[in-house]
């Protein structure tokens, strides 16, 4: 597994899906705020002039020479929920995260947020 630190040293590198397509740049990691582990990312993707970040499962990504590879298609990671570049993902906006990667949502006990931004 990638550990947190390393990964602050990815950030501004490339992005690619598992078949080596470019999906943009790494901006930050969002940690399980169960667990303290990273959970999702954040890519830099758009025009120069008009970019987003788009969100994306970190389980299973990997780091090569000059890329972090993750585990999903560049089209389902483009058409992910996304925020401005200076934005924050809004609450009531986790869970489509996950649903969107058919991933399970559970936000703490008392309604905590499950993502916090590293």
């Amino acid at each position: 597994m990638i550990q947190m630190a390393d990964i602050r040293e990815w950030r501004n590198q490339e992005v690619v899906d598992p078949g080596g397509h470019k999906i943009g740049e790494l901006e930050s990691v969002y940690v399980d705020t169960s667990t303290g582990e990273p959970a999702m990312a954040t890519v830099r993707v758009g025009m120069p002039t008009r970019h987003r970040l788009v969100f994306v499962p970190w389980r299973a990504a990997m780091v090569g020479p000059g890329y972090v590879r993750v585990a999903h298609d560049k089209k389902l990671v483009k058409r992910s929920p996304s925020i401005d570049t200076d934005g924050v993902l809004p609450f009531e906006d986790e869970g489509a995260v996950f649903r969107h990667y058919g991933l399970a949502y559970e936000p703490g006990a008392n309604g905590e947020r499950q993502l916090a931004r590293r």
